[in-house]
């Protein structure tokens, strides 16, 4: 049974600023179209679900023509910024226009099949924790280390004690604002919002996510997200059939 907590407001950025070259697709894959809608709406409509995201700033790239053209561009709760060169000089923009929050929220927009329940259960740092973490699953496949500039196995990794990092990741504004400042500046290859905080000192949270909150990344994810989509909406619909019987 979930509990219910006062959860403390937060803002979300979603970083959709990139090409998606590896999709090999004519437009950018936020907005390819699965299960009905693109794969950004679909993303932003899991975060609009939640009350306590008062504000939600996409990162578009400078030359985008996609987004206005979607219903959701008219939300009161979302607004835009253009992006940077990266993800991180993206998620630093966005950082500098959000309101005065104390909690902010990082989102691929590439990935449309995260659980309501694991945003509510990232969301819950925003009360028990003052560095935030991520969603992350253990790494489950035997993981080989290639000797460097080709394909053939150096090693075997031990992975009992490897995450594969997903998101939402969750820190507190100002910290993660100095933290990527910190990193940028010192030339730091930030893959993600929380290899900023690791390169300061900071070691935030594993919180336990799902494996089917995948990122769209190649043409064969496509297949999975709309199986997952798809299953999604057939059972909030089973859902609401079986209230409105009563």
């Amino acid at each position: 049974m979930m509990i219910n907590t006062s959860l403390i407001d937060v803002v979300a950025i979603v970083p959709a600023a990139g090409t998606g070259s590896r999709m090999q697709s004519q437009r950018p894959k936020q907005y390819l179209t699965v299960a009905g809608k693109t794969i950004l709406e679909h993303t932003l409509s899991v975060l609009l679900q939640h009350t306590e995201i008062k504000k939600i700033i996409v990162a578009l790239h400078p030359k985008d023509v996609y987004f206005n053209r979607l219903s959701v561009a008219r939300n009161i709760r979302i607004t835009t910024v253009k992006g940077g060169q990266c993800r991180a000089d993206s998620v630093l923009a966005a950082l500098h226009k959000s309101p005065s929050v104390q909690w902010v929220l990082v989102h691929d927009a590439a990935r449309p099949c995260l659980r309501s329940e694991d945003l509510h259960r990232i969301l819950s740092l925003t009360v028990s924790s003052k560095i935030g973490g991520i969603l992350a699953i253990p790494v489950r496949d035997t993981i080989k280390q290639a000797v460097t500039g080709s394909n053939q196995i150096h090693d075997t990794i031990n992975n009992a004690s490897l995450w594969q990092a997903l998101t939402p990741q969750l820190f507190p504004l100002q910290l993660l604002l100095h933290c990527l400042g910190q990193a940028i500046n010192s030339g730091k290859n930030i893959t993600d919002e929380a290899s900023a905080l690791e390169y300061c000192g900071y070691q935030p949270e594993l919180i336990t996510g799902h494996s089917d909150n995948l990122k769209v990344t190649y043409p064969e994810d496509l297949v999975l997200v709309e199986s997952y989509l798809s299953k999604k909406s057939y059972l909030s619909e089973q859902n609401y059939a079986n209230w409105s019987r009563f």
